[in-house]
């Protein structure tokens, strides 16, 4: 398989069947996105753990490991545990699915037959929300750099540094849902501001 690009982010979609592995597919194609299958929970499990996805659509009823419990798993491990994952069932479903879904930690559970443009705008929602992440994670480490080639002309400020940079690192993995991205633009305008400081500090000291 070859590498995906950075923008192009994955869609995990696991169903046993192969007719609705297809339906999904051609509902998602016009998202132009990397798309991976998997036919069974352990096999959701193995792709996740190979590669970064930006969703899983998770089907519920599947022979062996179902949807909830192969969602139990992703929560489980600290790789997998902060993406997103939207439950699929059929319309038989029993009524406390969606309850057991949003307890293990979903973020979303949708009834078949799905409205294609429901299911691509609710996609759409989580790829925003990877690549910002994403762009957020790089600029953090940029600063991360400009930092470490700056002196300290206070070490209070530097220790403010530090704790912000700590909090966003917690933000960026915390990040499943959306609530969180205000905060993390916010602390990484802060970090900008408080590089220009030290900038401004050092050659303040260098002018005397």
């Amino acid at each position: 398989m070859s590498a995906a690009a950075p923008d192009r982010a994955g869609i995990l979609i696991v169903d046993d069947m192969e007719e609705n592995l297809i339906a999904l597919e051609a509902v998602l194609g016009p998202l132009d996105q990397r798309l991976v299958r998997a036919r069974s929970g352990e096999e959701a499990l193995k792709a996740m753990l190979r590669q970064d996805f930006a969703v899983v659509l998770l089907d519920v009823l599947m022979p062996g490991m179902d949807g909830f419990e192969t969602a139990a798993n992703m929560k489980r491990l600290d790789q997998t545990k902060d993406v997103p994952i939207i439950l699929l069932t059929g319309t038989d479903a029993d009524s406390d699915y969606p309850y057991r879904g949003y307890a293990i930690g979903a973020a979303d559970f949708l009834t078949k037959p799905i409205d294609p443009w429901l299911l691509r705008t609710k996609v759409n929602v989580f790829l925003d929300l990877h690549r910002k992440s994403l762009q957020l994670a790089a600029q953090a480490e940029q600063l991360r750099r400009q930092l470490a080639g700056e002196p300290d002309p206070s070490g209070e400020r530097l220790e403010r540094v530090a704790d912000q940079l700590a909090r966003t690192a917690k933000a960026l993995r915390e990040n499943t849902g959306g609530e969180e991205v205000p905060e993390l633009v916010d602390c990484v305008t802060e970090l900008a501001r408080t590089v220009e400081e030290l900038r401004a500090a050092r050659q303040a000291c260098q002018g005397r």
